[in-house]
């Protein structure tokens, strides 16, 4: 059955519990015992018909360049928290006002094979929203339908060499974009919670 965006389900599925999440899940390996930074990223998905903003980094980048990613980022030192890098670097990266997000709930926070605890805020953005990216940091900015998000079906394990090893990880492309890692593992946690 395709997923019907509601702003009310989204809502009730942000209410269930859920466990952290790590890039390391797949490979059955525990995370390395080493301190983690902090960091907040924005799934925005709009009022109308809950397609969900997505950017595609800069190939320059230093962290995860040319990825599919949610708009955010590290907490830097004038942020209060995860919820205030994010709603900071959705500002930066694709022009999105913070007044014009309403903010419903946050998923667990997910580790990434690069040392951040990502936690994801989920928001609801009112209103027309015309997105500007950022130059130098985002080459596109683009939304993705929210049947294609909230279906679990749509992910799947794929696996790839890295650092001389091989890493498991979810995928859930779409058209020319290809969602994959981090980000489409922390998607697939929202996606079963509404399935719920």
């Amino acid at each position: 059955m395709t997923p019907q965006w509601s702003e009310h389900g989204l809502r009730e599925a942000l209410a269930s519990e859920e466990a952290p999440s790590s890039d390391y899940d797949l490979d059955g390996t525990p995370p390395p015992n080493a301190p983690t930074r902090p960091a907040g990223v924005l799934a925005a998905f709009h009022e109308d018909d809950g397609r969900l903003v997505l950017t595609k980094r800069a190939s320059g980048l230093r962290h995860h360049p040319g990825q599919i990613s949610l708009p955010g980022g590290k907490v830097d030192p004038n942020d209060s928290n995860e919820v205030a890098a994010a709603l900071r670097e959705a500002r930066e990266e694709i022009g999105l006002d913070p007044a014009q997000v309403d903010l419903i709930g946050m998923l667990p926070p997910h580790r990434t094979v690069t040392s951040f605890a990502v936690t994801p805020v989920v928001g609801i953005i009112r209103g027309p929203f015309t997105p500007i990216a950022e130059p130098g940091e985002v080459v596109e900015v683009f939304t993705l339908p929210f049947a294609h998000i909230a279906d679990p079906d749509r992910y799947r394990v794929e696996r790839r060499r890295w650092r001389g090893g091989w890493r498991n990880y979810y995928v859930a492309p779409c058209g020319p974009y290809y969602l994959w890692g981090a980000t489409a593992r922390m998607l697939l946690g929202l996606a079963r919670r509404l399935r719920q």
